[in-house]
């Protein structure tokens, strides 16, 4: 395959198994922050561990790295994924540690997990379904399975039409957001075996 995927490096990212997942799946991949080799890339992958605010500051912190990818998804249309954390960075805000500016790709908010049900713990951890909602409307890269999920916090979108996937902790969660060129999962593929995987795969393939 000759796209390269830019793998966004930025100091808060599961970069090395997201890196062996893309590469198991085909993917020649480029770990980088570099503005040049994002507006370069075909497809970029945000990866995201920790919290909300130590991502968007990481992320801020690599000089011209978020104005490359602007240029490069919103403009030019490259297929993007946001993995956890990397997700959440799609949305207006986050609410951990304070409230914290996202990238604002997908009008939302990141908020603590609160289930309705007391006897469910908080972080969400482990395998769980992962469910396409109607707005999916045949998305080409989520499909319904079981994926692994690690969170505390969850992307609540302010329009629906935004939500492609959905799971149950004590209560719905957002599992994928998309519009457009744009994909975010909450779950780590690279931790999900042949269901992370294929989804990867469907990625790479992909042609919005």
């Amino acid at each position: 395959m000759g796209e390269v995927v830019a793998l966004v490096d930025y100091g808060a990212g599961n970069l090395h198994s997201v890196e062996n997942a893309l590469r198991k799946v085909g993917a020649k991949v480029s770990v980088t922050a570099d503005p040049d080799v994002l507006r370069s890339a075909d497809r970029i992958v945000l990866p995201g561990v920790g919290s909300f605010r130590a991502c968007a500051e990481g992320l801020r912190a690599q000089d011209g790295a978020i104005e490359a990818m602007a240029e490069r998804v919103r403009v030019g249309g490259a297929p993007f994924l946001g993995i956890c954390v990397g997700m959440q960075l799609l949305a207006t805000r986050g609410l951990e540690h304070g409230t914290t500016a996202g990238l604002d790709w997908i009008a939302g908010e990141v908020r603590a997990i609160e289930p309705i049900d007391v006897s469910v713990k908080v972080p969400h951890m482990g395998w769980n379904d992962v469910a396409t909602t109607p707005h999916a409307k045949g998305d080409p890269v989520i499909e319904t399975g079981e994926a692994y999920f690690l969170h505390s916090y969850h992307f609540h979108a302010d329009s629906g039409r935004d939500v492609i996937a959905m799971t149950d902790h004590g209560g719905g969660l957002v599992a994928a957001v998309g519009r457009d060129n744009l994909l975010g999962v909450q779950f780590h593929p690279e931790k999900s075996q042949a269901y992370g995987l294929a989804l990867l795969e469907r990625f790479l393939a992909w042609r919005p």
